[in-house]
């Protein structure tokens, strides 16, 4: 197997250079309209990418979701993804959303222990239950939070529902990526960092991924739902760029399903 190929999303997606640029615009025009309901930039921790934004619908929050974004743990930052949180909004939830350091600045291991960190934080905003849903390395993010140890036990107590979407769940076949320079993986710390190796806790956990996506995603997505005995939605005619595009919408069965 090629994994370098295998593991690339871009090369097969029609326009996958344009989607970045149309997320900040679709995200900033987002955070614009929200006026006084979007408090940005609130730090968790010391580093400049140690901060997240609250989104707060109309209403008294029902909860609160949290999204966390991919981006192999080395691009993008929560300004790409505002948008996402409208869906959720609608709906009555609270949306907070987390950057966090990148590799190869930190190892992933970091980014985990950060990505708790900052939930604990998020969570103190908002009363009531917490939703968590991440996408690819944010699907990863999300479910290391169901293991025992990640968060902190009043926190995780609050978490109703955690959805990985389209998340890589076994970091073994990173090893043999070239970004794996990046990411310093050995063994020891793929399997460290890996959730389908690892017992989860009580929490309803639902893995979604799209039906268009490659194979290699599409085994991830399985191995975690099986390794878990967790949901498992593979949703027709989307990719890995734009399944998660359901969030936006308060009627889409990926909202229902999160918030429900």
């Amino acid at each position: 197997m090629d994994y370098d190929d295998a593991y690339a999303n871009a090369p097969y997606i029609e326009g996958a250079e344009f989607y970045p640029a149309r997320w900040q615009l679709a995200a900033a025009a987002f955070r614009d309209k929200l006026d006084g309901r979007a408090r940005l930039a609130l730090s968790y921790g010391p580093s400049e990418r140690q901060k997240y934004d609250l989104f707060l619908p109309e209403a008294t929050p029902k909860g609160l979701c949290i999204f966390v974004h991919g981006g192999y743990w080395l691009k993008f930052h929560r300004n790409f993804w505002s948008h996402l949180a409208a869906g959720p909004l609608r709906r009555g939830w609270a949306v907070a959303m987390p950057s966090y350091d990148l590799c190869p600045d930190v190892p992933i291991a970091t980014i985990t222990r950060q990505i708790a960190k900052a939930i604990e934080a998020m969570a103190a905003q908002v009363a009531g239950p917490l939703v968590l849903a991440g996408h690819s390395a944010g699907g990863h993010l999300v479910a290391r939070m169901c293991v025992a140890g990640v968060l902190p036990a009043p926190v995780m107590a609050r978490v109703e529902h955690v959805m990985p979407i389209s998340p890589v769940a076994d970091l073994r076949p990173l090893l043999n990526l070239e970004m794996n320079a990046d990411f310093g993986l050995d063994m020891a710390g793929a399997e460290a960092e890996s959730p389908v190796l690892m017992q989860p806790l009580d929490v309803k956990v639902t893995v979604w991924v799209g039906g268009d996506e490659r194979p290699v995603f599409l085994d991830q997505a399985r191995w975690l739902a099986k390794a878990w005995n967790a949901g498992h939605v593979i949703e027709k005619a989307r990719h890995h760029f734009d399944v998660i595009e359901g969030l936006e919408d308060a009627g889409s069965e990926m909202v229902r399903q999160l918030l429900e």
